[in-house]
């Protein structure tokens, strides 16, 4: 805006720079070089020279801006579009087809009927996008001029998040999970799917690549019941997360690399985003169903022109000016969810014939009918078998079932601080279900009395061991009684049963986002052509960011608001960490179990007493490097170079 940078023009209008920013760089392209060219930080540099408020061009200050969908993704976008494009709070509409805020960020209920959470959230220190956002949300619970980032740093700086039970089996055994299980080859597999290029792994699934001894290890156990991975799922979505949470690997088994927040999701990150929007005069509509968008499409662009609506059962059109943005969350991980309780099942069988034609869903659908740039719908809603599972929640009273829970928690779970410390797989469960119960209370008014766990299963197709039936045909008693027998105390589930209420979700499409895909299947944040539309959510493209993590949702809306409003500004890609040679070392030492790594003992050797000696992992010294599958390959190779020199 003129009157902003007038005193910036002697620099503003010779700049071949401004205006002309790539919103999203991407780190895995980039070659890190310092030239006269080059004015913009690294892709992935992280910090404080990041915090800088964008300037639009323009003033937008009469531009409307109507948002499809309330979860984070949205309100993320209303955040920016306030601090970033500077435009009035009471221009932003959200249009949400539901009875409550939040989308999949939910969180509900009392005592006397029971609490519900159809998910929960574990978070990891590397969320750049979502810390960035809520360290300027005002806090809950501290006063003025505190944040959402400080409360949730008041509870993890001062209460270490850790498990001691990650693996239970034989009907409550705490299992040996000190080890990932690795054997040689699945190493070598992992390195060489970090090694790949994305573009070369198009509709490939895990179980297309990784052997039936990786899918049996302790690793994968880890790995996919913490991330909801399915062995049908995306192997590119595998890689990414393993690019990801490279950092965090060594933590995988007994989850110190997490971070949880006080409260349930909804409490602790929707309420305060609301009310800190709400203050700014966002309008917030629900019951609103989006249909369609009427949008002009020629050869140069594409500009919605009208929003077309169901309301009170009456279409109704919102006309979009020549100025005003319209943001559309696309699918819905939790679209059409089935609800059970102690007597009721949520669902009988799971049935294919109407997947991805419910609300949820048409509004992609429809665009994805006027041009591939919105992408492939049905490549993610269209096999309710491999993108479902189902959860319970469970409201306890004190029974046989919260005295046996203790077993499991590193701290009493009704004094306030961690209590599991993440789930609880069981792995020789047919469902393979977990459990968790974290740190209590969950709700904000919740009795001392009560604790609220989480259950989740991945497989929906099998007989349960003590319940012979598959997880969705059963009631939350027989829900109950499986995970009872499963800690050792179905002998008393009568007791557990009348001190426990259960309230059960089925979710077709929870995890849709890891179906696998190809290129063109997601659209692009902001599609090509487009000037005044952006999706945002877990269903679109990023550079190298995973879905299924609020972060992901952050960062989509974030690139939305800076790419339509062309702030000249970027939004910084994921942690860099991947290539910190500290972290592959560890990470390599972690999936050997923390046998040697080659030339490990040459290495120490160098580095002692050295300023550098810090970047090698904790180990034995004198451990030898023969027993590490990596020194075998790298004798194998040095052997060859001596053949090949005689």
């Amino acid at each position: 805006m003129k009157e902003i940078t007038a005193k910036f023009n002697n620099i503003l209008s010779t700049s071949k720079e401004y205006g002309n920013v790539v919103h999203e760089p991407d780190s895995s392209t980039e070659v890190q070089l310092n030239t006269k060219e080059k004015t913009m930080p690294f892709s992935d540099q992280i910090g404080n020279y990041q915090r800088n408020i964008g300037i639009p061009p323009k003033s937008y200050k009469n531009s409307k801006v109507y948002i499809v969908g309330s979860g984070i993704a949205g309100m993320s976008a209303a955040y920016y579009f306030i601090r970033d494009g500077q435009i009035p709070g009471k221009n932003i509409i959200f249009l949400d087809q539901l009875h409550v805020d939040g989308g999949s960020l939910d969180g509900a209920g009392n005592a006397e009927d029971g609490y519900i959470i159809r998910g929960g959230r574990e978070m990891d220190m590397t969320y750049e996008n979502l810390w960035d956002m809520f360290q300027d949300i005002p806090a809950e619970e501290l006063p003025e001029p505190y944040s959402v980032l400080d409360e949730y740093r008041l509870v993890n700086d001062n209460d270490p998040n850790y498990s001691k039970a990650r693996l239970i089996h034989n009907q409550g055994e705490i299992q040996d999970f000190s080890k990932f299980g690795l054997e040689k080859k699945d190493q070598l597999a992992i390195v060489k799917l970090l090694l790949k290029k994305k573009e070369d792994l198009d509709d490939l699934t895990i179980e297309d690549y990784f052997s039936q001894e990786f899918l049996d290890s302790n690793f994968w156990f880890f790995w996919r019941t913490m991330f909801a991975f399915e062995n049908w799922h995306s192997l590119l979505e595998c890689k990414l997360y393993m690019h990801r949470f490279l950092h965090a690997i060594d933590g995988m088994k007994d989850f110190s690399c997490l971070v949880f927040p006080k409260y349930n999701q909804y409490d602790t990150f929707i309420t305060p985003l609301r009310k800190h929007l709400q203050s700014k005069g966002v309008q917030i509509q629900l019951n609103t169903l989006v249909k369609d968008l009427d949008i002009h499409i020629d050869t140069e662009k594409k500009v919605v022109e009208n929003i077309i609506t169901e309301q009170d059962g009456k279409e109704v059109k919102i006309p979009v000016g020549k100025d005003d943005f319209v943001i559309v969350t696309t699918g819905s991980m939790t679209e059409d969810t089935f609800y059970g309780n102690n007597q009721t099942s949520p669902i009988i069988e799971i049935d294919n014939s109407t997947s991805g034609q419910s609300a949820g869903w048409k509004l992609w659908k429809n665009l994805a009918a006027k041009s591939d740039v919105f992408g492939r719908p049905d490549k993610f809603c269209g096999n309710i078998e491999k993108s479902s599972w189902e959860s319970a929640t469970l409201t306890c009273k004190p029974s046989a079932f919260t005295e046996k829970l203790k077993e499991y928690t590193i701290n009493d779970p009704y004094s306030g601080k961690t209590a599991t410390g993440g789930i609880v797989t069981i792995t020789d469960s047919n469902w393979l279900m977990s459990f968790t119960c974290n740190r209590q209370p969950h709700f904000p008014n919740q009795p001392d009395d009560v604790l609220v766990l989480w259950v989740y299963s991945l497989y929906m197709d099998k007989e349960g061991n003590y319940i012979k039936k598959p997880m969705p045909q059963c009631t939350g008693n027989e829900i109950l009684t499986e995970l009872c027998y499963h800690m050792g105390i179905v002998d008393q589930i009568d007791n557990v049963i009348e001190n426990t209420i259960v309230h059960t979700a089925f979710m077709p499409y929870i995890t849709s986002m890891f179906m696998p895909r190809a290129k063109g299947d997601r659209p692009n944040v902001v599609p090509e052509g487009c000037k005044n539309l952006g999706l945002v959510g877990q269903f679109v493209e990023t550079k190298n960011d995973v879905v299924f993590t609020m972060e992901s949702s952050v960062r989509t809306a974030r690139i939305a608001v800076y790419e339509l409003l062309n702030l000249n500004k970027q939004v910084p890609d994921i942690n860099p960490l991947q290539y910190d040679i500290r972290q592959l070392l560890k990470a390599t030492k972690s999936l050997n179990d923390y046998k040697s790594f080659p030339g490990e003992g040459l290495l120490r050797k160098i580095l002692k007493d050295t300023y550098f000696e810090h970047v090698l992992p904790e180990g034995d010294e004198n451990h030898e490097d023969h027993e590490s599958f990596f020194t075998e390959q790298f004798h194998k190779i040095q052997d060859w170079i001596g053949h090949l020199k005689h």
